[in-house]
């Protein structure tokens, strides 16, 4: 297939490197210009968990460059990013592609839908990781996993093939029976070890060390599942949490500092306004308090004042 990978930081560059590799031909695309110079001069620096260096030469353009069509795009644009990077992209997609968003956050899938057909979106959650090093150079821990689905389902018969594709690249990729159900537990997750990891400037495993991690925890999807059900969105406070549990391995993510861990550490805006935010906005908009949802909002909004991030 040709794929796109739009907005390769961590992540992108991650999946990116893993589906070239697997014998697709991949495009790197990101505004960033500093990244994609050191990409298209040096190829791809990827250290991997064992402290090794690993090269590869890969393709990288601004979105300005892009001019071919592909099969496939990736989104992995920030949620405040997204609608930019799609009006940059415009022009590739009058192909139709597929266009998938592993993005993390809620409300991609409503931003996709201003520029892409509704019955070429599919939408995923990933629990894949990656710290983006510099310009050019990644640094990967642990394993992970890709749950997705189409947005219409009934008009999209190519998910068993996009599925195939994703896992003969070792991206473990499974069909997801209810997407935004699964939106909502990767948002969780995230409201959860991003943003506690941010406050307390450590990584996950450090997270899961400290003693009251579970009050912490539980602090915050209680309200993730008081706003669920006033949406009528399925959401499982206790197999969440399961989840958030399974990353504390040193094996899986334990080692990893979260992507809002990183933006803060480089200044760069958080997207806590897609996380902890979107729900606390929302239950006040259904009339479901979510003062610790909030609370962080605010505590991670506070820090970004204090390092001049805007």
């Amino acid at each position: 297939m040709k794929i796109a990978i739009a907005g390769a930081g961590a992540m992108g560059c991650r999946f990116g490197v893993k589906l070239q590799n697997a014998g697709h031909q991949v495009t790197l695309i990101d505004n960033w210009q500093d990244h994609v110079t050191a990409i298209q001069e040096h190829g791809l620096t990827v250290t991997t968990d064992d402290g090794q260096d690993h090269i590869t030469p890969m393709t990288a353009k601004r979105p300005a460059d892009v001019t071919e069509r592909f099969d496939l795009v990736i989104l992995f644009t920030k949620a405040m990013q997204m609608d930019q990077m799609l009006q940059q992209l415009s022009g590739i997609l009058d192909n139709q592609p597929i266009v998938l968003t592993l993005a993390n956050g809620i409300g991609n899938v409503e931003t996709i839908e201003r520029h892409v057909p509704k019955d070429r979106v599919v939408a995923g959650t990933t629990v894949w990781s990656s710290s983006l090093t510099g310009p050019g150079h990644i640094t990967v821990t642990g394993t992970g996993s890709i749950s997705l689905q189409a947005i219409v389902p009934e008009k999209f018969d190519e998910l068993p093939a996009l599925i195939a594709a994703l896992n003969a690249a070792h991206l473990n990729a499974s069909p997801a029976e209810n997407v935004l159900a699964a939106i909502w537990k990767k948002a969780a997750l995230n409201s959860v070890l991003n943003t506690y990891c941010t406050l307390f400037d450590c990584n996950i495993g450090e997270f899961g060390s400290l003693p009251n991690w579970r009050t912490l925890n539980d602090a915050v999807l209680t309200e993730f599942a008081a706003v669920a059900k006033a949406a009528h969105i399925q959401f499982d406070a206790a197999a969440d949490t399961t989840l958030i549990a399974a990353q504390f391995d040193p094996d899986k993510n334990g080692g990893h500092y979260p992507s809002m861990h990183q933006d803060m550490a480089k200044k760069r805006p958080t997207e806590i306004d897609f996380l902890n935010g979107y729900v606390a906005q929302l239950g006040k908009k259904l009339g479901v308090p979510a003062p610790t949802n909030a609370l962080l909002t605010q505590l991670i909004h506070s820090q970004e004042s204090l390092r001049g991030i805007k």
